[in-house]
């Protein structure tokens, strides 16, 4: 791929970036023009390809994904910088790091559970998220304000959420409003995941509860069914019986 030329003063806001991760990735694409998950996943050893790209992206600095063909053969995505001309200004500092303050008032009020499993976790554990993607909304004045902005998440939860919001197609419309309405951001009441009509249950079995698991999968084994579909018969059974 041929290494395009990009004006002087977004040079300059691409190597105002110090932070490793983002750093890292900015100075691939200038040297070859672009950055591949494989690349990211080989050369640099980040296993969660989409979260490497989304530091750059809280730079205020433009990406745009496509898709080239990996080792195996196979599509996979590749990275390149966006237009210029879309640098978010407002973000270039990157997205406000997160207090403790913040992490004990959201303990204080949602307990330490993760806000989507809904389980109790180490608070160690627990990573403080927007509801809105920062990407969509920035930490602007009424979220930086407002707890309800922000949410505790276990580390499985937080991926998930960023593979589904980055794979959305309002990641590249940029609707807040979209957002609001969503699992990811509201799972407590929401009308669509990722703009897809669908609805969801994570269910975690954790101690003693991981017997009644093995219970579960065994059951929906002797039937010859995949364990979701067991559980959604289970359930409509008992609904119906009521």
């Amino acid at each position: 791929m041929t290494k395009p030329t990009y004006p002087v003063e977004f040079l300059k806001i691409l190597q105002s970036v110090s932070a490793k991760r983002p750093k890292t990735v900015i100075d691939h694409i200038l040297q070859h023009g672009q950055i591949s998950t494989e690349e990211l996943k080989n050369i640099y050893g980040y296993n969660h390809p989409p979260r490497a790209i989304r530091d750059v992206r809280e730079q205020g600095i433009p990406i745009d994904m496509f898709r080239v063909t990996g080792s195996d053969g196979k599509a996979i995505a590749a990275y390149k910088f966006g237009d210029p001309a879309k640098v978010r200004n407002a973000q270039l500092s990157g997205r406000t790091v997160f207090s403790a303050k913040l992490k004990e008032a959201l303990l204080e009020r949602h307990g330490a559970r993760c806000n989507i499993y809904l389980k109790v976790f180490p608070v160690r554990e627990l990573q403080i998220d927007h509801r809105i993607p920062f990407e969509i909304m920035g930490d602007s004045d009424s979220v930086a304000s407002n707890i309800d902005g922000y949410m505790l998440l276990c580390a499985s939860a937080n991926r998930a959420k960023s593979w589904s919001c980055e794979n959305c197609p309002n990641w590249h419309e940029k609707q807040a409003i979209v957002c609001k309405t969503c699992y990811w951001a509201f799972p407590e009441c929401y009308k669509h995941i990722a703009l897809r009509p669908m609805r969801r249950l994570d269910l975690l079995w954790d101690g003693e509860e991981v017997a009644d698991y093995d219970r579960l999968i065994e059951a929906a084994s002797m039937v010859q069914e995949d364990a979701p579909e067991y559980v959604k018969q289970v359930l409509r059974k008992h609904l119906t019986e009521k």
